[in-house]
């Protein structure tokens, strides 16, 4: 792929959108963020905030601890930060900065003031309104379809900023229906790595350093450290575990950012850290190393363009896939052993439900890379699932198109049902 061409263009302006930092579970980190926006236009600390969200959002919200708050939990904790600490200008990293006075305040903002919240009934799978509250004024700002895409700002019935948002469509972003598994391979063998080397480099190092962190330290179930100490340090244990071991920490409220994909740091995590690993076990080049980082970050998008932002599928199966794919690679893949580890990956862990962000995220994000990695390895050993095997096609993108109808339409009903248990519980 020449770098003229538009494609490659577009290639590099999707890792330029989708790898960006975060600090903490990015769906409470998006209502900081609009909470944060909404008392920069109210001008003042909002007496009383209601906080209208769709159901995917109290899924991924409820049971994480946002960061920067001694460990709270939950959409009145994410939009206290936002109100008492947030710096808006700072998007995702809205609550990176915090005082141990702030998160203070966050607390007695809690305890004081009124935070009411409510199930949206919108057509978004990803709605978040706040509504600020002081005196006579009051400030809406609402997000849709990701997570700093603001759509509305309206002060006392005086709309500030107002943008068109379809329910099917990510406005402001590159399309990603370009993307496909041949020309994403021939992107990886051909990018130049100066167009690249801030956007990955960046991602290895974030991500890498949470890893370590989950690993010294005890968070959530310790996944990461489990593994180890259960199946020893083989290189596929110590894939697993490392991309464990970042979303333990992650989800239980590590104060460290990480680089995101398709909005979330546990597929961040999971399609970059299993490739690191195994790039040094390897001892390849660092050129090396960024081409399969860059292939397995592609793949894990093209799987999710097809799915969506939330639904009812984990998307750490999407990464765990694109990891597979970017270990192949560094084993010297093309085409076919890369697209045959995708496929046979999927065939196995499809279907894995997201119950929200929570500590078991580690745990699906080892089946998945565990997936990947016996998806390449069984097609070394001349392995492999066919077309006509459940949801398997013929070809690695009628594969992918099956998994993406299978997310977004087949289980539509399942997503109902688990926010349905979620919000009883």
């Amino acid at each position: 792929m020449n770098n003229n061409d538009l494609k490659y263009k577009n290639y590099l302006e999707i890792l330029k959108e989708e790898l960006v930092p975060a600090m903490g579970c990015t769906e409470p980190i998006a209502i900081a963020y609009a909470a944060a926006k909404a008392k920069e236009v109210l001008g003042y600390i909002p007496e009383k905030i209601i906080v209208e969200v769709s159901g995917n959002i109290i899924k991924n919200v409820k049971s994480v601890i946002v960061p920067n708050t001694n460990h709270l939990k939950g959409i009145e904790a994410a939009a206290a930060a936002g109100i008492a600490a947030g710096q808006s200008e700072k998007k995702l990293e809205v609550i990176s900065k915090v005082t141990e006075e702030e998160k203070e305040m966050i607390k007695e903002y809690i305890d004081n003031y009124s935070i009411e919240v409510k199930l949206s009934d919108t057509p978004f799978i990803f709605d978040i309104q706040i509504n600020a509250f002081y005196k006579d004024s009051v400030v809406k700002v609402r997000i849709v379809n990701y997570h700093t895409n603001i759509i509305l700002i309206e002060k006392d019935d005086e709309i500030l900023f107002i943008k068109d948002a379809n329910t099917s469509k990510e406005e402001g972003l590159t399309d990603k229906t370009l993307l496909n598994v041949e020309d994403i391979i021939d992107f990886a063998n051909s990018v130049e790595i100066k167009d690249i080397e801030d956007i990955i480099g960046r991602q290895i190092e974030y991500n890498s350093k949470i890893a370590e962190e989950g690993l010294k330290n005890s968070y959530g179930a310790n996944i990461g450290k489990v593994l180890l100490s259960t199946y020893g340090s083989d290189v596929k244990v110590r894939a697993k575990a490392k991309a464990a071991a970042g979303s333990d920490a992650r989800m239980n409220g590590c104060e460290l950012p990480v680089i995101i994909i398709s909005g979330s740091g546990n597929q961040g995590m999971t399609a970059s850290l299993p490739v690191i690993e195994y790039a040094k076990e390897l001892g390849v080049s660092k050129e090396k190393l960024y081409r399969a980082v860059v292939l397995s970050d592609l793949v894990t998008i093209h799987q999710k363009t097809g799915i969506g932002r939330l639904s009812a599928y984990c998307g750490a199966i999407s990464a765990g896939a694109g990891s597979g794919a970017g270990i192949a690679y560094l084993y010297g893949g093309g085409y076919a052993e890369i697209s045959h580890t995708i496929v046979n990956a999927l065939s196995i862990v499809s279907g894995i439900v997201c119950d929200g962000a929570k500590a078991s995220c580690a745990a699906k994000i080892a089946a998945g890379v565990d997936a990947g990695i016996l998806g390449y390895y069984m097609y070394k050993e001349g392995q492999q699932f066919r077309c006509g095997d459940g949801i398997v096609k013929k070809g690695v993108e009628a594969t992918i198109c099956n998994v993406g109808k299978l997310a977004k339409q087949g289980m539509k009903e399942t997503d109902k049902e688990i926010i349905k248990i979620m919000i009883e519980s």
